[in-house]
């Protein structure tokens, strides 16, 4: 089944698409949810779509078979998150619930188990750090979130950093980001943590799409410090609510959108080691609100929201 349709109220369903040379779409075997503001995760050979705006049921493409398959929905409404996977589990942090524009805060860690077949609340983030739209990255075994933004589309973002140990269940608070961003997701390539794209969402001032941020900030794990690249290394489409994946050693910003485009279809890598960008090929389909993910050497990505606010 070519699934290279896009599916009712410019919500993006089962178009899913990879990325080698060119972006490719992907012929599952049946079909899966539309969903926006979703998350996607790798376990295994499986690629999952988690959350979105409303209660939406956990899918799973194998993909070596190319089947979805339909798992427990999570036990709360999950969007605007970065998810990641973690000892062979999906983390769900930073994660909001509800409505535009006042989306509140998730106040606990959620956390599935492809193994149980089964969601579990975790841990409690700290109640001073609570926020959504924020990224979310693994580094040596620990699990960092960055930026993000209290009250949903309204106001109150951050330029927080948090590192939690799931091993020994602490949280450390470390140096703040040179800058608040939400609607962001970070990347990490060797011992860096990058942030590029993003926003200061403001609706209480009716300035949201308006708002993005050109600079592109670099945690050093080693030193502990915050960098920003000379602003010829700025991100060359500013853009928020776009998706962060590593690959080839290289970070790639993908999708997204502003107010002067309904989603975008650039995909864009920086090279860590020259700090220089450079254009790949555009996705055939622009969206924004959802995550990629790579397999096997290759960038997949699904769902997401071909408009504005997912309109």
């Amino acid at each position: 089944m070519n699934l290279n349709l896009l599916c009712g109220l410019g919500l993006i369903g089962c178009r899913l698409s990879v990325q080698a040379q060119s972006w490719q779409p992907v012929a599952t075997q049946n079909s899966c949810s539309t969903r926006h503001e979703n998350a996607a995760a790798l376990v295994g050979d499986s690629l999952y779509a988690i959350g979105g705006r409303g209660m939406k049921p956990l899918e799973a493409l194998n993909l070596k078979t190319l089947v979805w398959r339909t798992l427990p929905t999570p036990p709360v409404e999950m969007n605007h998150f970065q998810a990641i996977s973690y000892n062979g589990e999906i983390y769900v942090m930073g994660a909001f619930q509800g409505k535009y524009p006042h989306e509140t805060p998730i106040p606990n860690i959620y956390i599935y188990s492809p193994k149980q077949g089964a969601w579990r609340v975790g841990p409690e983030i700290p109640k001073e750090r609570l926020r959504g739209s924020a990224g979310v990255v693994v580094y040596n075994n620990k699990i960092y979130m960055a930026c993000g933004i209290i009250d949903g589309h309204y106001d109150g973002h951050v330029a927080w950093l948090d590192e939690y140990d799931p091993e020994t269940n602490t949280w450390k608070r470390l140096p703040d980001a040179p800058r608040t961003r939400d609607h962001i997701s970070a990347a990490v390539v060797n011992d860096k943590l990058y942030l590029a794209g993003g926003r200061n969402s403001t609706a209480r001032i009716n300035k949201v799409l308006e708002t993005t941020i050109a600079e592109v900030d670099v945690y050093d794990f080693k030193t502990g410090r915050w960098t920003t690249l000379p602003a010829e290394s700025n991100i060359p489409t500013q853009r928020a609510g776009a998706t962060a994946v590593t690959q080839g050693g290289k970070v790639w910003i993908m999708g997204g959108e502003t107010v002067q485009q309904l989603s975008h279809n650039e995909a864009e890598a920086l090279d860590p080691k020259t700090n220089r960008w450079t254009a790949g090929p555009r996705m055939n389909q622009g969206r924004h609100g959802t995550q990629a993910v790579v397999y096997d050497g290759k960038i997949y990505i699904v769902a997401g929201s071909a408009n504005h606010g997912g309109l």
